[in-house]
């Protein structure tokens, strides 16, 4: 099971042709801001600062997360290494583990986490050691359990994490204050491992969710 946080490049730290080209759409000052607030979905224009990792058959697990110009002094709570690196070498230790596995669980990681991840790797020159975009519709290689939780869009509506964890009990990712949105102010703010902790109560939570799924809802 895995997950990743991103923040978004400074908006006027990119060049003059890029700054125009991302805004050549926005009519208003409001559109702008816009923009500006969705550097950090897009993989040309954020990097990933955070990268959660749990064996659901064992509950241990890493999170490789930046921490700034300093390294940390890596360090295990309750079965889970904490490891602190530039992203390149954060990618480089989710490609090593990841090689180990054959099949990976995400909330939306075909629509963010994976695509975000191959871009990533490619802009750092790392090689990919797992294919984690295999055909949509198996979910053997792949679990992406907001296309198992809608059926595939049958249901007309995707809900988020936080949402089908509350729905089913779950302990929300959220609960602790912290959400996707203030990422980007908490790294700014120097708060590296709560950017770690906070991806890796997603984890916790989409490893939950997949239990409920493989346990009630595939039958296949």
């Amino acid at each position: 099971v895995f997950d990743i946080e991103t923040i978004g490049m400074d908006f006027e730290k990119l060049d003059e042709d890029s700054q125009k080209y991302l805004l050549k759409n926005s009519e208003t000052d409001e559109d702008k801001e816009d923009i500006k607030s969705k550097l950090g979905l897009w993989p040309l224009t954020a990097q990933i600062v955070a990268i959660a990792m749990i064996n659901p058959d064992t509950d241990k697990g890493a999170v490789y997360y930046q921490s700034g110009e300093k390294k940390e002094e890596p360090f295990v709570e309750e079965g889970i290494e904490y490891r602190s690196g530039t992203e390149s070498e954060i990618i480089g230790l989710f490609w090593k583990a990841a090689e180990m596995y054959d099949r990976f669980i995400t909330f939306n990681g075909r629509g963010f986490d994976a695509p975000f991840i191959f871009m990533r790797s490619a802009i750092n020159k790392i090689t990919p050691t797992k294919n984690l975009m295999p055909p949509r519709f198996s979910s053997y290689a792949h679990v992406d359990l907001m296309d198992q939780l809608s059926f595939y869009g049958a249901t007309k509506r995707s809900f988020s994490l936080d949402f089908y964890a509350k729905s089913f009990g779950i302990k929300s990712p959220k609960a602790e204050g912290v959400n996707g949105a203030e990422v980007g102010k908490l790294y700014k703010k120097g708060e590296y491992q709560k950017i770690a902790r906070y991806c890796l109560g997603d984890v916790v939570a989409t490893k939950k969710l997949y239990e409920i799924w493989r346990d009630y809802i595939n039958i296949s």
